[in-house]
């Protein structure tokens, strides 16, 4: 249950969600409930949302990801053709101050987008700029088309 969705956004409430969060996996694997790794994967998914263009010689794919570093994303291809991108974004500690509100997300985040065929996995970008990371897949040119073979004919 996600108790920022009722309104409950407080410090309080955000740790006490935290805290639901991390039940044991053992207690759920027996009723075939989805694992806690499943979860916190769908969430991060669901919680990054992503632009997707396409041009006559690429794809481009357009995440927001303010205040990270290089460091903090990664981006890889698995399975020959599937784009992930992912990362985490941490709360900065200050022994100092203490929360009075905290909105802003953090924890990790993950989107994963099954290429085209045409896609080229050899040929990917990464530019992150502005808080806005932008992945540029070129794609394959285009296969020659087949000329026709020609048999000869034997006179028998």
């Amino acid at each position: 249950m996600d108790l920022r969705i009722m309104g409950l956004d407080s410090p309080v409430f955000s740790t006490l969600q935290q805290m639901m969060d991390l039940t044991d996996d053992t207690d759920k694997s027996s009723h075939n409930a989805p694992t806690h790794t499943y979860m916190r994967d769908a969430k991060a998914m669901a919680a990054t949302p992503a632009d997707v263009k396409e041009y006559p010689n690429s794809y481009v794919f357009i995440i927001d990801m303010p205040g990270l570093k290089s460091g903090d994303i990664k981006v890889q291809v698995e399975d020959d053709n599937v784009l992930v991108i992912s990362g985490e974004r941490k709360r900065d500690e200050e022994k100092e101050a203490k929360y009075v509100r905290m909105e802003r997300r953090i924890g990790k985040f993950m989107r994963k987008f099954v290429l085209p065929e045409n896609a080229n996995t050899d040929a990917i970008s990464a530019v992150c700029q502005d808080g806005v990371l932008t992945v540029t897949v070129e794609k394959l040119p285009p296969p020659e088309p087949k000329k026709p073979k020609t048999i000869e004919v034997k006179i028998a």
